[in-house]
């Protein structure tokens, strides 16, 4: 190192010591120094052990200053580098009503198993289990599988759901299945029938509205007990087909909500028609959502249902059930409707696009499914940060896929390997370069201790062939210098035919960086590994990985240096397969 380099690397060395120890109340430590010195100025690479000393003797001088002193030296030379540190807020979850009421807080999630999770289901399991885990108390997992003839259930999903839950790092304590219940729910049944608190009901759907919303009793309403227990074990028997005979539980005719008035509990499903999954036709009477989660709600010992806006009529609904039964209403919590930009989370929708062959798979790029989400290196430690962010608001709340991406990164960036992706590449022939270049670039450049990926350069005759991107040609038109990254700089001559033709201009960062030189990637021609990344919108983007990627394993998430961070899907010799996660 020369004097010229070493007062250089001095001065620089001294503002990054003088910032990281004002951000450590006034004591900086070399690692991070280290680390940051050689990523942001990658010259100092070939002087380490030069550059190594000047570290630490600066460090203890820096040290030995007051932390008043250190920020007067950084705003009288580096005034715009003086940035208050804000300490970020630590998000919590507002604490649960009426949690010290309860011996144990019981929570717990109740998907329907006929459709794969999404970001929107991630709020209630992940708000359900951490406030479990905030009180000591327990997480339930509950199958609210009980309706074969319009939401079918389907035996994939059961394992969908806990492999999602599993990703989630959300383990929940105990695990029900309705399906297995049915005896459960008959019992209950009777029981209020035999109370008079509800009644088998043969009216025509559309007389029973009819009464319904003129806030007058159907004929069944008035019906003994007895002759209702008659009716309840014909519906058992079989006497009554599917469509001919309900249980519905007495509520007020007069509710402002008609929806609420004498509510459905219990139907009759045509088995044959709509064999459930699990039972097959193993029962005829089924009940219905509000009957089933009511019940199952309170023999569980739930504390509180945390659960989306939409279920406040359902909870009018059940609150005269638990009237009738003499049991309290769970403490609630209805949160708002969780939307994000640019992707659908309606079942619907998304089914109908599978069905339609638009969507492949359910981990399709283009949806906001978990698994989707996971296969394109969206931690579940990002979702966890984005919903404890969102909270339990009632009101409805918009995200765009940029928050959920901002919350990926800071999990992701620290950990992640760079390597260089050519997209679409095109041929750099530089002339005149002087000798063989044997280069190391860092895997990470604040964590030395990741090590370097290596390349070689072998120029024949004073000429070096590489590959950059193609939408780098436009970045190198017309400018004075350009950098390759951790290489050497070059000058374009001619662009013609798919051919950058460059002349070397030397090895200097400093002197690419005062010539305002861009930064662009690179591998060298006739090596690496064909790469095709999948993009959000499904579209693939294609090209050529460094040679180092060979040795990447599924699953593991990287940064594309100047393209983005994305997962290992599929690696061998001869290709690498990545799904795109964000930039």
């Amino acid at each position: 190192m020369n004097p010229k380099e070493e007062k250089e690397a001095k001065e620089l060395i001294k503002k990054i010591v003088l910032l990281n120890a004002i951000r450590y109340e006034g004591k900086a430590t070399p690692k991070p120094i280290f680390s940051k010195l050689l990523g942001e100025y990658p010259q100092f690479r070939k002087n380490v052990k030069a550059v190594a000393p000047i570290i630490s003797k600066i460090v203890q001088e820096i040290n030995e200053l007051p932390l008043g002193r250190q920020k007067e030296i950084v705003a009288k030379n580096w005034p715009e580098a003086l940035v208050e540190e804000k300490v970020e807020e630590i998000k919590q979850l507002p604490p649960l009503p009426n949690a010290k009421k309860y011996d144990k807080v019981v929570t717990r999630f109740s998907p329907n198993p006929d459709f794969v999770l999404h970001l929107g289901s991630a709020r209630a399991i992940l708000l359900s289990y951490d406030y479990a885990k905030m009180y000591n108390g327990s997480f339930i997992l509950r199958f609210e599988d009980t309706d074969s003839k319009t939401k079918k259930p389907k035996l994939e999903f059961y394992d969908a759901v806990r492999e999602d839950l599993d990703w989630l790092g959300c383990k929940w304590d105990s695990e029900f299945i309705q399906s297995d219940r049915l005896p459960i729910y008959y019992e209950h049944a009777e029981e209020l029938i035999k109370a008079g608190n509800a009644y088998v009901c043969v009216c025509e759907r559309e007389v029973f509205q009819e009464k319904s919303r003129a806030g007058k009793a159907c004929p069944c309403r008035v019906l003994s007990v007895d002759e209702n227990l008659v009716r309840w074990n014909q519906m058992l028997n079989g006497v009554y087909a599917d469509g001919e005979a309900v249980v519905r539980v007495k509520t007020d005719l007069s509710h402002p909500n008609p929806a609420v008035r004498d509510w459905p509990a219990l139907r009759i499903v045509d088995t044959k028609k709509f064999p459930h999954p699990r039972v097959g036709s193993k029962y005829r009477v089924w009940p219905l959502y509000n009957f089933s989660t009511g019940v199952d709600d309170h023999l569980m010992g739930i504390t509180h249902i945390i659960r989306g806006k939409e279920h406040l009529t359902n909870q009018a609904r059940q609150e005269y059930m638990y009237k009738h039964f003499g049991w309290t209403y769970p403490e609630t919590i209805h949160y708002g409707r969780l939307k994000i930009t640019g992707a659908s989370l309606s079942k619907s929708e998304i089914v109908k696009g599978m069905d339609s062959g638009l969507y492949k798979s359910w981990d399709d790029p283009r949806l906001a499914t978990l698994a989707a989400l996971r296969r394109r290196g969206i931690t579940a430690e990002a979702i966890h940060s984005l919903i404890v962010d969102v909270g339990p608001k009632p009101q409805d709340v918009v995200l765009a896929w940029k928050n959920l991406y901002a919350h990926n990164r800071k999990q992701i960036d620290p950990t992640a390997k760079r390597y260089f992706f050519v997209q679409n590449p095109v041929k750099l022939v530089v002339d005149a370069v002087p000798h063989d270049f044997m280069v190391q670039a860092p895997f990470h450049p604040d964590c030395p201790e990741m090590g370097v990926r290596r390349f070689e350069v072998k120029p024949k005759n004073g000429e070096a062939v590489l590959l950059i991107s193609s939408d780098d040609v436009e970045t190198v038109k017309g400018k004075s210098a350009v950098r390759l990254m951790d290489l050497f700089n070059f000058k374009v001559k001619t662009i013609k035919d798919d051919v950058v033709r460059a002349d070397f201009l030397g090895e200097s960062y400093e002197e690419a960086k005062q010539l305002g030189a861009p930064l662009i990637h690179w591998v060298p021609a006739d090596s690496g590994v064909a790469c095709e990344v999948v993009m959000p919108d499904a579209s693939v983007a294609k090209g050529v990985a460094e040679d180092a990627c060979r040795a990447l394993t599924v699953n593991e998430i990287v940064q594309f240096q100047r393209f983005g961070f994305a997962r290992v899907d599929h690696v061998d010799n001869k290709k690498l397969t990545a799904y795109f996660a964000h930039r």
